[in-house]
């Protein structure tokens, strides 16, 4: 699972840098800086949790069940949160209305509050 959890954040902060790199070079040739002024908060969310995973991945005091806790929570809050950003950024490019799941963000910002929360909630009760 460590293996699993290490390769996602490597993944999710690899993505993040691209994804980055586009916002900041690409993307806002293309949409108001506004909504480059979201994507950007989408990506810096996806790399905190990136370093949150590649954290969980090394860190051998939970036990697999609680670690694979975690990583569930993690990995669903930012692909509803941060996916959804990167949509709604680019909104005004498509013909599709991602306007439509714009209360995925709040979601997956709830799921990773609850991701945090509970990681927090198995050290404090480790012993």
């Amino acid at each position: 699972m460590n293996r699993t959890i290490l390769l996602s954040g490597i993944v999710m902060g690899l993505l993040a840098i691209v994804l980055g790199a586009f916002g900041a070079h690409g993307l806002e040739k293309l949409v108001p800086a506004d909504a480059v002024d979201s994507f950007e908060t989408g990506v810096r969310y996806q790399m905190y949790h990136a370093l949150l995973l590649l954290f969980l991945g090394i860190w051998n005091a939970l036990d697999l069940k609680k670690q694979k806790t975690v990583f569930r929570l993690v990995l669903i809050g930012v692909i509803l949160f941060s996916g959804s950003i990167y949509l709604l950024s680019i909104n005004s490019l498509v013909a599709f209305d991602f306007k439509t799941i714009a209360l995925l963000t709040p979601l997956g910002g709830t799921v990773l509050i609850f991701a945090w929360g509970i990681l927090a909630y198995f050290v404090l009760a480790k012993k």
